[in-house]
């Protein structure tokens, strides 16, 4: 047989149902992109990108013969989309890791989105939602309004993360609430059990995140805080 085959066939039978061993795989290498996200690494978007590819023959069941036999055009083109974005979120890590002059060589300085940046996340977020719902009901997807969720959001947090704003975590959160109880519906256990660990994970992320946000204390030199002596010119 085939190798290639042999791959996007390979199933886990547990507790009577069927499992693809690529979207476990698949999920696997999207947690390790989220790892690498937090300590914002470079590596963490090639990684996304391999997963991102194998989820995409997962969601696409009418083509690639998933056990559930479901189309589910949001998933399928959200990781289209991740594959897009993070190409993107790739060049401009690599971009700043390689100015830095520091040790760490991280990818991305982290900062907190302006007023006017959080008004367009949540305006993309409302547009979006109902545009991409009504592009999916059309196309036929498996619950075209939470999957219009999911998608919307999965745009503005991958974009955000690639910008750099802390807020991007809060937008995998929204995503999460909506993922995990349409994933068990649909019968894709992985990813729905995923998505609940990433539901703990991302809240960890923003809280290392947020701290790299603070300034530094500092103790205050109690000698230095009154001049003993006034300034010469």
């Amino acid at each position: 047989m085939n190798p290639i085959f042999s791959l996007l066939d390979a199933k886990l039978h547990i507790a009577g149902s069927e499992i693809l061993w690529r979207e476990v795989i698949g999920n696997g290498f999207g947690l390790a992109s989220a790892i690498g996200g937090m300590r914002r690494r470079v590596w963490a978007w090639p990684i996304g990108i391999a997963g991102n590819a194998l989820l995409f023959t997962v969601f696409v069941g009418g083509i690639f013969h998933t056990p559930q036999h479901l189309n589910m055009a949001g998933q399928a083109g959200r990781q289209l989309m991740f594959i897009a974005v993070s190409v993107y979120g790739w060049w401009s890590w690599y971009r700043h890791a390689n100015a830095e002059t520091g040790l760490e060589h991280r990818g991305v300085d982290p900062r907190w989105a302006t007023t006017t940046e959080r008004l367009v996340l949540i305006a993309g977020m409302a547009i979006g939602t109902m545009a991409f719902a009504q592009l999916f009901a059309v196309i036929g997807s498996y619950g075209p309004w939470a999957e219009a969720w999911i998608f919307t959001g999965s745009v503005l947090a991958t974009y955000g993360m690639a910008r750099g704003l802390a807020e991007f975590w809060l937008i995998w959160i929204a995503v999460d609430i909506v993922g995990i109880p349409l994933l068990l519906k649909a019968g894709y256990y992985p990813s729905a059990i995923l998505y609940l660990v990433y539901a703990g994970f991302v809240a960890w992320g923003f809280a290392v995140w947020a701290r790299a946000l603070r300034p530094p204390r500092t103790p205050v030199d109690q000698t230095d805080a009154i001049p003993l002596s006034a300034p010469t010119r």
